[in-house]
């Protein structure tokens, strides 16, 4: 079975950044016992990303980079903006510097953001994805391929072992 549209994919790989102070760095592993999932096609993930891996079996490996312009842009200082404190009296718990918090835009998306400073009465947020700027250097192995189930294209992932499980 091949990688293609609305198959399960389970991978086991090394991401890798190069980053300016610090050189090449680690920022995702993927094992075996912990495989990163994902259905081809329904994923999300930078469209860079799956073309690599189409048409790869179980077994074949993989190294190759997606340029930051098609995984998640360039890093744009306008994305860093103040909102005020106030707005988070309803969970004040979630105030802590690197958090990660999602928040409603006003077409009532949701974006996820990084805490990067608390003050007196301003939160100051970045709204970029933690790895905007940055090529992404993936190395690993195709672990798994099987057909999606109906429910899980539906719905958009993975279910079961390694993917979302629903509470019923």
């Amino acid at each position: 079975m091949l990688i293609q549209d609305n198959k399960v994919v389970g991978l086991s790989f090394d991401l890798h950044i190069d980053h300016e102070e610090d050189g090449k760095v680690l920022v995702e592993k993927a094992t075996i016992e912990a495989p990163f999932v994902f259905i081809y096609g329904l994923s999300g993930l930078p469209e860079k990303f799956e073309e690599f891996l189409l048409n790869k079996k179980v077994g074949d490996s993989f190294d190759f980079t997606v340029a930051s312009d098609d995984a998640y842009g360039e890093y744009d200082e306008g994305g860093i903006i103040d909102l005020p404190k106030n707005a988070f009296d309803s969970e004040p718990e979630v105030l802590v510097e690197g958090n990660r918090i999602p928040l409603t835009d006003a077409q009532g998306d949701t974006v996820v953001a990084t805490i990067l400073e608390i003050e007196e009465d301003v939160v100051v947020v970045d709204l970029n994805h933690p790895l905007a700027g940055y090529d992404l250097h993936f190395t690993g192995t195709v672990n798994e391929i099987r057909e999606a189930t109906i429910e899980e294209i539906a719905h958009g992932h993975v279910h079961g072992e390694g993917g979302h499980h629903h509470d019923h």
